[in-house]
């Protein structure tokens, strides 16, 4: 359904006067999707193939095989909104190792590159269990992994490289929190600060390691490795809705609300629920208002949250980016149903909310929940519903909100999130029921 150049107004207005808003791609087409289905079930292959080597590098792994994987959890009634339907949270913010979703792509990426460097160094032959890599450190203490990052990637890249024994460079933008710097550095990655933005530091350490044959670069902007490593998550998914009863189908459907900053993660795991649920699942992109990369590029087919007025300052710093990557925005064109708005003041308030019923969450993790508020209660979610999902009761739509970062927020910066919270109104600036 094209959109109205009076819609299109109506939205760049609402965005530049810096209110939450809902945008339903017009070239979304709720399908099965072979592709889709053919890269998870490679990359399902890839987690397994790498698991008895995670499980022997991080003890903490041990009890799942190497299995890294979070809980699907109940959402406390009322505690972050009401409405029809069943709200559940995918606890990425406790994801063990690096404490956050990037888990799932640093990682991957990190050791499928190992993989291929001993292969083709003669080190690991086609039948070496790859748990060789561990005895290999002189191998790759010769090597360096680079990466631009806002904090958690950074994190997650540094992690899995020191765990092999790589140097590692992490060049980290101006909305870098101090203690993930800390973190890294006391992991001994060396840390490059700038400041300037994410895509200045990621342009830093791509140029960094353009002409050294023992450096390998990390690119979020375009990697296809970490865009596979997050979508393996949507098939952990569906087997945990199995297990809790919940089958998705055309009369129960699946509707994922995906926190989006350079879009790498929530992409890929959009990409992955397409291809475990096909036309069953929808979903949504959700960015700080500030930081709306996704919806400029998709909506306005603006190449930066600049050019649309936006300043690119938000307390959610896993998703203080200005441009949408490349490969996602080709990916997601007519797979991904929208992408939403939110406030930083929103996010803190879902941060003390989850802190009081025991969820340790960073305010990029709580964007999600903006999601459910917008599809139930606004006129654009209705729309939509009304389009996608005519013939499903409200009650029977299942909504999971990405919860993406937390677990290692030391207890001083979580305090003073909590603090910001408690100084912010009661009042939600999104509310229950959203004006058109």
């Amino acid at each position: 359904m094209p959109v109205a150049p009076q819609d299109m107004i109506a939205l760049r207005d609402t965005l530049r006067a810096g209110q939450s808003a809902l945008w339903v791609n017009p070239a979304y087409v709720p399908a099965p999707d072979p592709m889709a289905r053919a890269d998870l079930d490679q990359a399902c292959d890839d987690w397994a193939m790498l698991a008895p080597l995670l499980a022997r590098l991080f003890p903490e792994l041990e009890a799942s095989d190497g299995r890294i994987a979070s809980d699907l959890i109940a959402a406390p009634a009322g505690a972050f909104g009401d409405h029809a339907g069943t709200l559940l949270i995918k606890g990425d913010h406790a994801l063990p190792v690096a404490g956050s979703i990037k888990a799932r792509g640093g990682l991957f990426e990190v050791f499928i590159c190992a993989v291929a460097q001993a292969r083709a160094a003669g080190m690991l032959g086609p039948d070496d269990p790859v748990t060789r890599l561990a005895d290999m450190r002189d191998f790759f203490a010769t090597r360096t992994i680079a990466v631009g990052s806002t904090g958690n990637l950074g994190l997650s890249v540094g992690i899995a490289a020191r765990a092999l024994g790589y140097a590692c460079v992490v060049h980290m933008s101006n909305d870098a929190k101090p203690w993930k710097v800390d973190r890294l550095r006391k992991l001994g990655v060396e840390v490059v600060l700038h400041r300037a933005d994410y895509t200045t530091a990621v342009a830093a350490a791509r140029d960094a390691t353009a002409d050294d044959p023992d450096s390998y670069f990390v690119d979020d902007e375009s990697s296809e490795l970490l865009f596979r490593g997050y979508s393996a998550a949507a098939a952990e998914l569906a087997a945990q809705l199995d297990a809790m009863g919940i089958a998705i189908g055309p009369d129960r459907p699946l509707c994922l609300y995906l926190p989006c900053g350079i879009g790498g993660a929530p992409g890929g795991i959009a990409y992955g629920a397409r291809a475990m649920f096909g036309p069953d699942a929808h979903s949504i992109f959700v960015e700080p208002q500030q930081s709306a990369s996704a919806l400029c590029q998709m909506a306005f087919d603006a190449p930066s949250v600049h050019d649309l007025g936006l300043s690119n300052r938000t307390e959610a710093d896993g998703m203080a980016v200005a441009t949408l990557s490349p490969l996602v925005h080709a990916r997601m064109h007519d797979r991904l149903a929208g992408v939403c708005t939110v406030g930083d003041a929103d996010m803190l308030r879902w941060v003390a909310a989850g802190h009081d019923h025991g969820l340790h969450f960073e305010p990029s993790a709580t964007a999600g929940f903006a999601g459910p508020q917008h599809l139930m209660h606004g006129a654009t979610g209705k729309a939509f519903r009304a389009q996608h999902m005519p013939h499903v009761a409200p009650e029977n739509i299942t909504h999971v909100v990405w919860a993406t970062g937390g677990q290692f927020v030391p207890d001083a910066a979580h305090r003073g999130f909590l603090d910001a919270a408690a100084a912010l109104p009661a009042a939600y600036d999104l509310p229950q029921e959203i004006t058109p």
